[in-house]
């Protein structure tokens, strides 16, 4: 019986290794980023597995709460933070939205990266393994009021290479990431916007 004990002891050990690792390479990937710039590809698929929508752009962040997704193609679109609100920019339709940081849940991604958003506190995190030098983590939010059901980070060698959203109504989101720098230096006005005149400005929370 006792010869028995210490192979499975060494096997809860490796288990409880192999989940932490990912979990370890996210939280050093985000304990070292200042900056970031990268550009994105992104693709949103439908409760029926069906391909809904394609796009790409520019990303930038600047810790902590500072970020900026700049979708190109097929429409512009501006997603900008400066540290306290999120403005969604529309140029097209001429229209603005802004909400406070903390409650932009539809900028999921971005508020993990941000700085403003403890892991822990937030989200239920677990490790999903790691081959050939990618490594999966996923993490599921405590709330249930929040809008997604959960996020899937994709890292190789430590550096960020995609992320995946889920939300409560079957749709996916995946983003991959493109030419990632880590820390360069970068115009803080990034961050800043201000409406352009006559564009209709709305306040949501």
């Amino acid at each position: 019986m006792q010869l028995s004990f210490f192979p499975v002891i060494f096997l809860l050990w490796w288990a409880a290794a192999a989940t932490a690792a990912p979990v370890d390479a996210l939280d050093g990937f985000l304990s070292r980023v200042k900056t970031l710039a990268a550009d994105f590809e992104q693709e949103v698929i439908d409760e029926h597995g069906n391909v809904s929508q394609r796009s790409e752009g520019r990303f930038y962040l600047a810790r902590p709460g500072r970020f900026r997704w700049e979708y190109r193609k097929p429409y512009r679109q501006w997603v900008i933070a400066d540290g306290s609100k999120v403005w969604f920019y529309d140029p097209d339709l001429e229209q603005v939205t802004v909400r406070p940081l903390d409650e932009a849940l539809g900028s999921a991604p971005a508020l993990l990266l941000s700085g403003q958003v403890r892991l822990q506190e937030r989200f239920r995190v677990a490790g999903q393994g790691s081959e050939g030098g990618r490594a999966w983590v996923e993490l599921r939010p405590k709330s249930k009021n929040d809008v997604f059901r959960r996020l899937r980070v994709e890292l190789q060698r430590d550096v960020l290479q995609a992320m995946e959203l889920a939300d409560n109504f079957g749709q996916l989101t995946r983003i991959r990431f493109h030419r990632l720098e880590i820390n360069p230096r970068l115009d803080p006005e990034l961050f800043r916007f201000s409406p352009p005149p006559g564009v209709d400005v709305f306040e949501g929370t």
